[in-house]
């Protein structure tokens, strides 16, 4: 499957498994932001780890689709006034411009358990030990040790000159808030094909690095590009002195570390054989955006 074909595969499926019923507002404002245009990367890679890895396609779908109902979830809450407090996500107004804050809370709340429901209900081909490790993976990721602890680490952070170890604060911050959800998808892809220990590890080191060259891209973005890029207001870490690669190490530095990160993705690739045009592609995407 080429990423187009992805796409749309995991927009028909979203569209599919939130359906509006009552009370419709709360529906409505969950499947708004689930539903907007992305990139669908955390679902795509999902999907894709477990071909790789010799599993059925199929039987990931309701996961991925899952996961990308949480990374909706964390976007919510994530653009509330009491966080970052941003209008626009992906071009367009956010959930709680849209529905009001109450609102915007109560879908990020509801999305957070809906997600698990969809694996549940829809996983049918899993056996019960693997749909446990699955919904554990879930679980980890998704809460007080996952990308809540990386938020709270995020908000923390910000406005703070006098932190000790800006360096290992900065990794655990993007370790949990973004590399999580990729070690989520890639992971609980790998279970479903029935990876064997060595898979998962390499599975889970990629995922690690690809996350945190995600976030270092994405504070590069915010510093270089411009809303009609992105999709969202720019210069706002910068304007809130949020702690980012860029803030500590500088543009320049910053793009040499995304360049190594990427490096060991594909040192993974190639050491494990991982036969995927679609990981290669996602890569290339992330050096054409940030021009590197």
């Amino acid at each position: 499957m080429q990423m187009n074909d992805y796409i749309k595969l995991i927009n028909d499926k979203l569209d599919e498994y939130i359906q509006i019923e009552y009370p419709q507002t709360l529906f409505k404002s969950m499947k708004y932001t689930v539903t907007l245009p992305g990139k669908r990367l955390r679902p795509i890679m999902c999907l894709e780890t477990c071909k790789i890895l010799g599993g059925e396609q199929e039987d990931a779908i309701p996961t991925a689709c899952a996961i990308e109902m949480l990374h909706a979830q964390t976007l919510i809450h994530d653009d509330l006034p009491c966080m970052d407090n941003d209008d626009y996500r992906r071009g367009k107004l956010t959930n709680h411009k849209v529905f009001g804050e109450a609102i915007a809370v109560l879908a990020g709340d509801a999305l957070l358990s809906y997600a698990p429901q969809i694996i549940t209900k829809y996983s049918l081909n899993l056996s019960p030990s693997t749909l446990i490790r699955v919904l554990n993976e879930y679980f980890n990721y998704a809460g007080a040790r996952g990308v809540i602890a990386g938020q709270v680490v995020d908000i923390e952070s910000e406005n703070r000159h006098d932190i000790n170890n800006k360096e290992e604060t900065l990794k655990y911050l993007h370790l949990h808030k973004t590399s999580d959800l990729f070690q989520l998808a890639m992971r609980t892809g790998a279970i479903i094909a029935d990876a064997n220990d060595e898979q998962l590890e390499d599975v889970t080191e990629f995922a690690q690095n690809f996350g945190l060259a995600f976030q270092i891209a994405d504070d590069i973005l915010d510093e270089i590009s411009t809303f009609e890029q992105m999709g969202k207001t720019m210069g706002k870490d910068k304007q809130e002195n949020k702690l980012t690669y860029v803030s500590l190490y500088g543009i320049e530095d910053a793009k040499c570390k995304l360049s190594c990160k990427l490096a060991q993705c594909r040192d993974i690739i190639r050491k494990q054989n991982f036969d995927s045009n679609i990981f290669n592609e996602i890569i290339e995407q992330i050096k054409k955006r940030v021009g590197i």
